[in-house]
C-alpha cells in the first residue's frame, strides 16, 4: 500500500481526507522495464496513476504497426483507463513501461465515488482528459501536416522531455517501427542531424547533443 505522505508529495492540491481514500482503497504496483500494462482490446477494472517511472502509449494496428502517442509521467494518470473503466469499453491503445515503474490502480468501484465526493478528483479528471487531448491533436497534427524529418525531430525532442534524458535508448529500427517509417528513412535523417551537430548516433541509442540545432531547416 503506498503512503499518505508519498501521494500527498506527489498530490499536494489534494485534501487529506482524498489522500487517505486513495491510500486505502488503491493498490500500489511496480513493474519492469518493458512490461505490457495496457493492450489494445482489453478491458480495464482500474485507471492506472503513474508514481514513479514512465510509461509510453501508443496505437497499434491489426498489421502490429505501432505509431507513439504519449507518455505518462509521475503525477499523471492514464485517461484511456479512466474512460474505459467507466464506460466498460476496450482499450484502442497500448502501454508499456519504460524502465522500472511504480503505479497505484484505482478500483472502478471508486471512480464514481471520488468524482462525486471531491472537487479536487473531479478537476484532476478532467485536466488529464484535456491534456491527453490536446496531445493526440499534436500528435495528429504532425501525422496529417508534417513531413517525416518534422516528425522525427518532435519525436525526439518528446523523448528527450519524457525520459528526461538527452540519451534515448532506442535502434533506428525502433524509432522507425514507433513512426510507422523504415529504417532506411529514419537512418538518412538521423545522419543529416548528426551531420549538423545535434545528435550523436551509438550502436543502440541516439544522444542529444545540441537540442537547438533538432529544428530541420
Amino acid at each position: 500500500m503506498v503512503s499518505q505522505q508519498e501521494l500527498k508529495s506527489i498530490f499536494p492540491s489534494f485534501e487529506d481526507s482524498l489522500i487517505d481514500e486513495l491510500a486505502n482503497a488503491s493498490d500500489c504496483k511496480t513493474f519492469k522495464d518493458g512490461t505490457l500494462l495496457m493492450k489494445t482490446g482489453q478491458y480495464i477494472r482500474s485507471t492506472m496513476i503513474v508514481l514513479d517511472g514512465l510509461v509510453k502509449v501508443f496505437r497499434e494496428d491489426e498489421e502490429g504497426n505501432e505509431y507513439f502517442m504519449y507518455f505518462i509521467e509521475p503525477g499523471q494518470a492514464c485517461a484511456l483507463s479512466m474512460v474505459c473503466s467507466s464506460t466498460q469499453d476496450t482499450s484502442e491503445l497500448t502501454a508499456v513501461a519504460v524502465g522500472d515503474i511504480e503505479v497505484l490502480t484505482v478500483p472502478l468501484s471508486k471512480m464514481d465515488e471520488l468524482m462525486a465526493k471531491y472537487t479536487d478528483w473531479y478537476q484532476f479528471v478532467l485536466r488529464t482528459y484535456r491534456k491527453r487531448f490536446e496531445e493526440l491533436l499534436v500528435t495528429i497534427d504532425h501525422i496529417a501536416f508534417r513531413n517525416m524529418d518534422e516528425r522525427l525531430v518532435f519525436y525526439l525532442k518528446k523523448t528527450q522531455k519524457g525520459l528526461k534524458s538527452n540519451i534515448i535508448p532506442l535502434t533506428h529500427a525502433e524509432i522507425a517501427n514507433e513512426l510507422n517509417s523504415s529504417r532506411e528513412v529514419i537512418t538518412r535523417l538521423m545522419k543529416k542531424l548528426a551531420e549538423k551537430g545535434a545528435v550523436k548516433l551509438n550502436r543502440n541509442s541516439v544522444e542529444i547533443i545540441d537540442a537547438t540545432l533538432l529544428d530541420v531547416t
